[in-house]
Formats: structure tokens, sequence, C-alpha cells
């Protein structure tokens, strides 16, 4: 791989690490999203044909703007308000509400 693909191949990685971030999450249950990726990104190219790196760059950018813009419909159901649980948003917003002048929200008890 020359270093044209290597630098593609690292900013397709980067977006990708920050979308999986920022849509599904940091926790610990949900790591093995991120394993995948970096596994699948560090995998030794050497032997592999030029046309299945830029197939597989290509399906990485793919996913990366397929879970983004699935999350962008999200929230725009969210903003319209059609017929999706909001209970979840709304509680993230009063969260963040009372935080901005110090105070925090009380864990509701779920029986």
């Amino acid at each position: 791989m020359g270093s044209g693909e290597v630098l593609k191949a690292a900013k397709v990685y980067r977006e990708l690490m920050k979308t999986v971030k920022k849509h599904i999450g940091k926790e610990e249950h949900k790591a093995h999203f991120r394993e995948f990726i970096k596994t699948e990104f560090r995998k030794n190219g050497d032997g592999l044909e030029p046309s299945v790196i830029q197939q597989k760059m290509k399906l990485a950018s793919d996913y990366n703007y397929l879970l983004s813009s699935v999350h962008q419909h999200q929230d725009l159901l969210f903003t319209y308000n059609i017929a999706v649980d909001r209970s979840d948003e709304m509680k993230k917003v009063l969260g963040k509400s009372a935080a901005s002048v110090g105070l925090q929200l009380p864990e509701v008890y779920q029986p």
C-alpha cells in the first residue's frame, strides 16, 4: 500500500471511530463495535489486490455514512414528534438543562 492509501485508510478509520463513539457510545458493553473495527483495520493488507482494499475502504466509509444518516433521521423524527418514544430524549434534555444550572436529576425508581 502506498502512502496515499495509508493516509486515506487513516482518515476513514478516524471518521468511523468518531461516528461509532458518538452514535453507538463508548460504554464497556458496546466495546465490541470498536474492537471489530480495530481488528479489521489492523489486518495486514499485504497480498490483497488494490481493488479489494479499495472495496473495504468504501465499505467502511459507507457504514460511517449509514450510521450518521440513521441517527440524523431519528433526530428529525424526534424533532417532528412523529410516533416515536421521546422519553429518553426528554431525559437527556432535562438532564442537560439541570446540569447547566449546577443541578442533577434524581434517578427514577424502576420496580
